[in-house]
């Protein structure tokens, strides 16, 4: 039985320091916890450190985050809750991420995404990302990270 009120649509936002403790319980459910509540909290303070947030009221279903280095887009994570994958939420927070980026001056774009992740390989080849090179044993499990970049230019 649906429920009695529609849900209103997730937003978008910049996530900051306040959010740490969501994005530690986004990161545990869907990545198997990469970063601790202190490393959340450092990296939202930052502001060459930008991640963007996909929320409903309370609830954080995705966030993509990145360092800016230069000319350059670092994006160090993209998560989405598990029961809310194949929604498009991932494209989401990533493209605002990444327009954020350009808006300060990012130019390319990098991550590295595992060989074995088909979901995140088909959205980062659906954005134009393209591999340039392989991290033999890079993640925890032994498996290889494909080194994926984007030009960002228009």
């Amino acid at each position: 039985m649906p429920p009695p009120f529609p849900l209103p649509a997730p937003t978008l936002f910049r996530l900051a320091p306040a959010h740490a403790p969501a994005c530690l319980a986004l990161d545990r459910a869907a990545l198997g916890g990469l970063w601790s509540l202190g490393q959340w909290q450092r990296e939202l303070e930052e502001e060459e450190r930008p991640g963007i947030g996909l929320g409903r009221g309370p609830e954080l279903l995705a966030m993509a985050c990145g360092w800016l280095v230069l000319d350059e887009l670092h994006i160090t994570l993209v998560a989405v809750a598990p029961g809310h994958r194949r929604r498009g939420f991932g494209r989401r927070v990533l493209v605002e991420l990444m327009d954020h980026a350009a808006l300060r001056g990012a130019t390319r774009a990098t991550l590295e995404v595992a060989a074995g992740n088909d979901s995140g390989r088909g959205l980062y080849g659906a954005l134009g990302f393209r591999t340039a090179g392989i991290r033999h044993g890079y993640y925890r499990n032994g498996e290889d990270a494909l080194i994926q970049w984007l030009s960002m230019k228009t």
